[in-house]
């Protein structure tokens, strides 16, 4: 079976897509770990498929997924009881339609709690139990996913007022902060010399070459230009 002697953790397991997760791993072998902030549903998913014809078993335990210290604690606990195979970041909300403008800020920030900092919290807990390799930027890349998305959808909605909205994706740009992502490696300039190699243009930017995008973008030349995300890279998205 796909998933035999496998542990298997879901979030948001409770109903929906979280709860058919649960249930496809469990008919594949897997011990599931199903959590959701809604014991009560979540309890549920498991008394199904430890009642029912699965070749996996299921336990149930409650979790907020907004809270970090939480989230670490059960997967500390699975992990050291059953080991940990397969992590689903599923929990997630939704909010009424409602205009950007009219989004009220307690919604706003409760929708990016479950949805952005819940999936940070599960891979937080979860990634010292699956991953080798070398630390990169997750929380910034992270925050940049979020304002590309955040482009789009704010073009949808004011496209018919007349407004256009873009982004601009520079990659390493030769500012303070380029220099000080440099700084933190062991031989800062080694780092440059290998970063500079996966550039076809073979330099960094400029700024004021990633001001004349962001002043091209905000043009009548650009009158039919939105919810675009406009890379200014030097060809390093190529590489």
């Amino acid at each position: 079976m796909r998933h035999e002697d496998q542990t298997a953790f879901v979030t948001g397991a409770g109903q929906g897509i979280g709860e058919a997760t649960a249930k496809r791993f469990a008919e594949a072998g897997a011990f599931v770990v199903a959590t959701d902030v809604d014991s009560e549903t979540g309890e549920g998913t498991v008394a199904d498929i430890n009642a029912g014809d699965y070749a996996g078993e299921a336990e149930f335990t409650e979790l907020d997924v907004t809270d970090g210290e939480a989230f670490e604690a059960v997967v500390d606990a699975t992990a050291d009881e059953y080991g940990l195979d397969a992590v689903v970041n599923n929990a997630g909300v939704g909010h009424p339609p409602a205009t950007v403008e009219d989004t009220d800020r307690s919604v706003f920030e409760f929708v990016l709690d479950v949805n952005v900092r819940g999936v940070w919290n599960g891979c937080q807990a979860a990634l010292p139990y699956l991953k080798y390799g070398l630390p990169k930027q997750g929380a910034y890349s992270l925050s940049k996913g979020a304002v590309m998305n955040f482009t789009r959808a704010v073009a949808a909605e004011a496209g018919r007022s007349g407004v256009r909205c873009n982004a601009v994706c520079p990659a390493f740009t030769d500012t303070e902060l380029g220099r000080q992502f440099f700084e933190t490696r062991d031989d800062p300039e080694r780092a440059k010399e290998i970063m500079l190699k996966r550039y076809p243009l073979g330099r960094l930017a400029e700024p004021s070459e990633i001001a004349d995008a962001v002043s091209f973008l905000a043009s009548d030349e650009a009158s039919y230009i939105t919810g675009e995300g406009l890379r200014v890279d030097g060809g390093f998205s190529t590489s």
